[in-house]
C-alpha cells in the first residue's frame, strides 16, 4: 500500500538558525516534561534542562557524549589558561571564553596599533608644533621606495575589500539558505500538525448511517486536538517572530561590511589620492580617521574569527550528533527532540480513530449494505440488491499493530473507485430503482469517512520521524551537507578580508605618512637647494 511520507520536519545562531531551530522543536514538544538539572562536567557550572531529548527505545543505554572535543580543546583564560575539555557547547561560558581566546592576537594588534599609532601622531604633532624647523634632508631612494609601497599596500586594501564584499555577499546568501530551509521545514510540520488536527476534528464529526465513533474516542481527539494546536500555534508564532529577528540581524550585519568595504576603499583610495598630490592637511585628517577605524577593523577581524570557529565547531557537533543520536549532548539544551509520550499519544490516538473509522464503515457495509432487507425493515431497507460490497481493509488490529489486508477487502487508496460501482439509482423516496448496495448518500458519507481515514494514515510516517527524532537527525544531516561548507567558507572569506583590509590600510596610513614627508621634502630641496648653492658660491668668492 503507497504510504504518503511528509519532509522530515525540523524546524542562526546554527549559530543564528539555531534560534529558529529552537522554536521549531520547542513548539513541537510544547507539552513535554520537565527534565531535572544536570552538572557539567567543566566548571561550567549547574545546566538546568527545561527540555530533556525523549528516545524512542526507552530500554537504550544513554550515554554523555562531547561534541566536537578535539576541535574545541583550546586554551580557557577563566581557567588558568588549561585546556578547555568541556566540547562544543554554547551555553557553556568557558566554551565562550576559550573560543573567543582565539581571536586575541587581534585584540592585542588593535590594542597596540591604538596606542603606538596615537603617541606617534602626538608626538608628531608635539614636533610640528612646538619646534617647527625647515624640512631638509631629501633621498631620491627613499622617496621612491615609499611611493612603490604606498602603490602595493593600496591595491592590497582594495583586494581585500573586494574579497570582504565578495565573502559577506556569499556569507549573507548561506545564511539566508540556511534561514529559509528552516523555515520551510517549520512551515511544513505546523501545515502538517494542522492537517492532522483537522482530520481528527473531522473523524469525530464523521458518521455514516448516523453511526458515529464511540464517545470516549471522541472526548480522547477534543484531548490530542487541543494539543497538536497548542504546538503548532506556538511553534507558528516563535518560528515567524524568529525569522524577522534573523533576517533583521543578517540584513544588519551585510549592510554594516558592505559600508566598511566601502568606506575602507574609499579612505585607500582618497588617502593614495593626497599623498600623492600633496595635501598634507587632508592626508593628517584621513590618518586620524584611519587611525581609529584600522583599530575597529582589526576588532571586527577578532569577532569574525570567532564567528568562523563557532560555525565550524557547530557544523562538526551536528555531524556528530548524527553519528550518536541517542546520547546526551550539549544540543540537548537547544534543539530536544519531541517527547517521546506526546509523539507516542498522538501516533496511538491517530491509528485508532484509523480503526474505529474504518470498523464503523465496514459494520454499516456488514449490516446494512449487504443485507437483502424487505421492505418492512423500515429504514434499514433501500432495495439493496446484486453483489456484495467489498470491506474497507483496517491496516491495524485491536492492538494497533500492522495488519495486512485480506482477500477480498479494498485498499484505503483506491476503496471510493471500487465503492462508486456499487451506487445505485434512487427514487425521490431514496429508494434504489437500479441494481446496488449503496445509495449516493450512503456513498458520499462512506467516501467522507474513508477519505478521512486515509488521511490520518498517511501521516503515519510523519508521527513516526516525531517519535524516533528522525526530524532531528534529517535537519542536521542536511544542515550539515548542503549549508555548512558555504557557512564555514564564506565566514572565512570574511574573516580574511577584513584581515587583508586591516593590514593594509594600516601600512598604508604609516606611509601616507612617510611619503607626506619625503614629497614635502624634495619639493623643499629642489626649491631652495639651487639658491643655498649660489649664496654658498658668492659668500666664498667674497
Amino acid at each position: 500500500m503507497p504510504r504518503f511520507r511528509s519532509n522530515p520536519p525540523k524546524s542562526l545562531l546554527i549559530f543564528l538558525t539555531f534560534g529558529l531551530l529552537v522554536a521549531f522543536t520547542s513548539a513541537s514538544s510544547h507539552i513535554s516534561h520537565t527534565g531535572g538539572g544536570r552538572r557539567d562536567g567543566d566548571a561550567s557550572g549547574s545546566v538546568a534542562w527545561e527540555t530533556r531529548r525523549s528516545l524512542a527505545d526507552g530500554t537504550a543505554q544513554n550515554s554523555s557524549l562531547l561534541l566536537a572535543e578535539d576541535r574545541t580543546r583550546r586554551k580557557d583564560p577563566l581557567d588558568s589558561f588549561k585546556k578547555y575539555n568541556g566540547g562544543w557547547n554554547i551555553t557553556n561560558k568557558h566554551y565562550w571564553a576559550s573560543v573567543s581566546f582565539t581571536a586575541a592576537p587581534f585584540f592585542v594588534v588593535a590594542a597596540v596599533w591604538f596606542v603606538i599609532f596615537g603617541l606617534s601622531l602626538f608626538i608628531i604633532c608635539l614636533r610640528y608644533c612646538c619646534c617647527p624647523r625647515e624640512p631638509y634632508g631629501y633621498s631620491r631612494t627613499c622617496y621612491a621606495l615609499s611611493l612603490i609601497l604606498l602603490i602595493l599596500f593600496t591595491l592590497a586594501a582594495i583586494v581585500g575589500c573586494i574579497v570582504l564584499y565578495t565573502g559577506q555577499e556569499k556569507f549573507h546568501t548561506s545564511t539566508s539558505k540556511t534561514l529559509h530551509y528552516v523555515m520551510s521545514q517549520a512551515d511544513t510540520t505546523v501545515e502538517s500538525l494542522r492537517n492532522l488536527s483537522g482530520y481528527l476534528g473531522a473523524a469525530k464529526r464523521i458518521g455514516v448511517d448516523s453511526v458515529f465513533l464511540p464517545s470516549d474516542v471522541q472526548s480522547k481527539i477534543d484531548n490530542i486536538i487541543t494539543k497538536i494546536d497548542s504546538a503548532s500555534s506556538t511553534l507558528d508564532d516563535k518560528s515567524e517572530k524568529n525569522s524577522k529577528r534573523i533576517q533583521h540581524a543578517l540584513d544588519s550585519v551585510r549592510l554594516a561590511l558592505i559600508i566598511l568595504a566601502a568606506f575602507m576603499l574609499l579612505l585607500a583610495f582618497l588617502g593614495f589620492l593626497f599623498s600623492v598630490l600633496g595635501m598634507q592637511a587632508l592626508v593628517y585628517s584621513l590618518v586620524i580617521v584611519g587611525w581609529v577605524l584600522v583599530a575597529g577593523t582589526f576588532i571586527l577581524c577578532g569577532v569574525f574569527l570567532v564567528l568562523h570557529n563557532v560555525v565550524a565547531d557547530s557544523c562538526v557537533s551536528m555531524d556528530e550528533w548524527v553519528q550518536n543520536p541517542t546520547s546526551h549532548t550539549a544540543l540537548d539544551d537547544i534543539l530536544p527532540c519531541v517527547d517521546n509520550a506526546t509523539a507516542q499519544e498522538t501516533a496511538t490516538r491517530t491509528k485508532d480513530v484509523t480503526r474505529q473509522l474504518i470498523t464503523v464503515v465496514n459494520r454499516v457495509i456488514n449490516n446494512v449494505s449487504n443485507v437483502n432487507y424487505p421492505p418492512s425493515a423500515g429504514p434499514l431497507y433501500f432495495n439493496q440488491s446484486g453483489p456484495l460490497l467489498p470491506l474497507l481493509c483496517n491496516p491495524f488490529n485491536s492492538d494497533l499493530s500492522d495488519r495486512p489486508c485480506a482477500p477480498g477487502e479494498v485498499e484505503l487508496e483506491n476503496a471510493t473507485q471500487i465503492w462508486k460501482r456499487y451506487v445505485c439509482e434512487v427514487s425521490a423516496t431514496g429508494i434504489c430503482t437500479t441494481v446496488g448496495r449503496l445509495t449516493p448518500i450512503f456513498y458520499s458519507q462512506m467516501e467522507a469517512a474513508r477519505n478521512v481515514s486515509y488521511g490520518l494514515y498517511r501521516y503515519g510516517p510523519f508521527l513516526v520521524d516525531l517519535q524516533n527524532c528522525k526530524f532531528v537527525r534529517d535537519a542536521f544531516t542536511d544542515i550539515h551537507q548542503h549549508n555548512c561548507p558555504g557557512l564555514r567558507k564564506h565566514s572565512g572569506w570574511i574573516y580574511i578580508g577584513l584581515v587583508m583590509v586591516s593590514a593594509a590600510v594600516m601600512l598604508s596610513l604609516v606611509f601616507w605618512v612617510i611619503y607626506a614627508r619625503e614629497r614635502r621634502h624634495r619639493v623643499y630641496t629642489k626649491k631652495f637647494a639651487p639658491a643655498r648653492t649660489t649664496e654658498e658660491f658668492e659668500d666664498k668668492g667674497a
